[in-house]
């Protein structure tokens, strides 16, 4: 057995019926030219089912029993059930996008099988553009947002004539990776000094969490456009109880529209998609009446993946002042964008276990939601997380089959009842927008607001620092 750190087992402690922790994508892929998409999914189907030789991240499940050992430990199957795993589904007639978001809807209120490595694929026929989805989820105990794109990157090429594709579990996706050059052997004298650089290096860590929380509480004060952890977000709709019942929308925006207006206001990407955020949100509380007086504000989780290093959790979480009190769009834009600007600031100070804690602190009501009567009787750190992960701006392909929309589908949970998560890939900006099926009512309407927060950041003046 494996030991399961605590980055991961937080996922499996906090998931209940009402609750799934796992994260998802809605990819829909072009079929090549003279292919039609039931041959595409035949081809891919053949593929998948080949590639039987599996990585060890898909071969992982929590440890037996895992009502008791599942919490502390991984175990590995010695081979997967594709049968069940990797499902292939036809949509009914007419085959709209509605259908399609219809059943990912259905499907990601599901639990994953513990008892299984917790992962499906599902590919999904019956589009009547003419293309084939495909829905995949794995558990977030498994991988983050990142990891899950670098996965799914991984079987695609930039090369529409390349026609070595595969399924994103294949051993041969790690193998064909460029060897790296062996380090020279250490001598028992220096693996045994090398030992101490790294446990002094860790305890220097550890003993500047005061100084970093001393940093993290002066900025709470002497900046207001920081948002410290523990402040109190705004009662709204999102943060409820919630059921299992699900409801996603999917909508994608050509990057260099949202750069342009980026470029326009001096702000950053990231800012024009909070900006478009908050924006919708305003328009769809307003439509209910429940538009809270002061501003609603955001976890943004960050990333802190280095180049070359491995599949998993690694992320941190700052919180971002949304602005929503704000009826002006250019007020909006500028608070939202010094908001931004000060958690950043204060995020490049800390390193390793320092930005490890502040995460902690900044997402620890997440941690109690499951306890009955916590979200209720007890204030949000936040009013919903809105994730922004980015990929490769180049066309990709799968066996010359184009990636015609990538759509992140994330986690909704009690006091979290709607989640958006950006992925840009091949000039597409796609929202993935998940929320509480019963809690938040008409969610695809905020798909409407966005187009219009958008077009709202076009025609004002540039702002004027």
């Amino acid at each position: 057995m494996q030991y399961m750190p605590v980055t991961q087992s937080m996922f499996l402690f906090a998931e209940n019926r009402d609750q799934p922790m796992h994260v998802g994508g809605l990819q829909l892929f072009v079929p090549r030219e003279g292919q039609t998409a039931e041959e595409l999914a035949e081809e891919v189907h053949r593929r998948f089912l080949g590639a039987d030789e599996v990585q060890r991240l898909f071969l992982k499940r929590p440890a037996s029993p895992a009502s008791i050992a599942g919490y502390t430990a991984w175990q590995h199957d010695d081979e997967i059930d594709f049968d069940y795993h990797v499902r292939r589904i036809i949509l009914p007639r007419p085959g709209e996008i509605k259908d399609l978001l219809r059943y990912v809807s259905l499907n990601h209120g599901a639990l994953l099988d513990r008892s299984r490595p917790m992962w499906e694929v599902h590919l999904i026929e019956g589009l009547a553009d003419g293309r084939l989805a495909m829905y995949t989820k794995i558990h977030h105990s498994l991988a983050d947002g990142v990891t899950a794109l670098r996965i799914l990157q991984r079987t695609l090429s930039t090369d529409p004539d390349d026609r070595s594709g595969t399924a994103f579990w294949d051993q041969e996706l790690l193998n064909r990776r460029p060897a790296r050059a062996a380090a020279p052997e250490k001598s028992l004298f220096r693996k045994f000094t090398g030992a101490i650089g790294d446990t002094l290096s860790m305890i220097d860590e550890v003993a500047g969490l005061v100084p970093a929380a001393a940093k993290v509480a002066v900025a709470g004060i002497s900046d207001s456009d920081f948002v410290a952890p523990l402040q109190a977000a705004p009662k709204t709709p999102l943060n409820v109880p919630i059921g299992s019942a699900r409801r996603f929308a999917a909508q994608d925006w050509p990057t260099e529209r949202l750069r342009a207006v980026a470029r326009k206001h001096g702000a950053t990407f990231n800012d024009i998609l909070l900006a478009m955020c908050s924006g919708a949100l305003r328009r769809y509380l307003l439509d209910q009446d429940a538009l809270p007086d002061r501003s609603m504000t955001t976890m943004l989780p960050v990333s802190l993946h280095s180049d070359g290093d491995g599949d998993g959790n690694a992320v941190t979480a700052v919180i971002v002042r949304l602005a929503t009190d704000v009826e002006d769009p250019t007020s909006r834009l500028r608070q939202i964008r010094a908001s931004s600007s000060s958690a950043k600031h204060v995020v490049r100070g800390l390193h390793g276990v320092q930005s490890l804690a502040l995460g902690a602190a900044n997402v620890w009501p997440l941690a109690f939601a499951p306890v009955p009567g916590f979200v209720d009787l007890t204030p949000r750190g936040f009013n919903l997380i809105v994730s922004s992960v980015p990929g490769p701006e180049e066309p990709l392909y799968w066996n010359g089959a184009r990636l015609d929309g990538l759509y992140p589908v994330s986690i909704a949970m009690d006091g979290q009842a709607m989640n958006i998560t950006v992925t840009t890939v091949g000039g597409k900006a796609n929202f993935g927008v998940i929320g509480a099926r019963t809690q938040l009512p008409k969610l695809q309407r905020i798909l409407d607001h966005l187009e219009a927060a958008l077009v709202e950041l076009e025609r004002i003046d540039p702002i004027d620092d």
